[in-house]
C-alpha cells in the first residue's frame, strides 16, 4: 500500500490525475449539453405539433360556426350557390 501511495503522490502522477479529472469533467459537460439540446429539440417539435393541432381545431370551430342551422337553410344556401 505504501508503494501505491508513493506513486500517486509523486509530481507527474498528480499532474496526470489532474489532467484526467479535467478531461472527464469536460466530457461529462459536453454529454450534458448534448442531452439538453436533444431535450430542447423534442420540446420544439412538441410545440410545433401542438400549434398545428390548435390551428386545425380553430378552423373546425370556425367552420362549425358558419354551418346552416337546418335543412331549409342548407337548401337555400345551395340554391344561392354559397355552399
Amino acid at each position: 500500500m505504501g508503494l501505491i501511495t508513493a506513486i500517486l503522490t509523486s509530481g507527474p502522477a498528480r499532474k496526470a490525475m489532474g489532467l484526467l479529472l479535467v478531461a472527464i469533467t469536460i466530457a461529462l459537460f459536453l454529454l450534458n449539453l448534448r442531452r439538453a439540446g436533444e431535450r430542447a429539440g423534442r420540446l420544439v417539435e412538441r410545440l410545433s405539433t401542438s400549434e398545428r393541432t390548435h390551428e386545425i381545431h380553430r378552423q373546425m370551430l370556425d367552420a362549425a360556426s358558419r354551418r346552416p342551422a337546418d335543412r331549409d337553410a342548407l337548401a337555400q344556401r345551395m340554391r344561392d350557390g354559397r355552399f
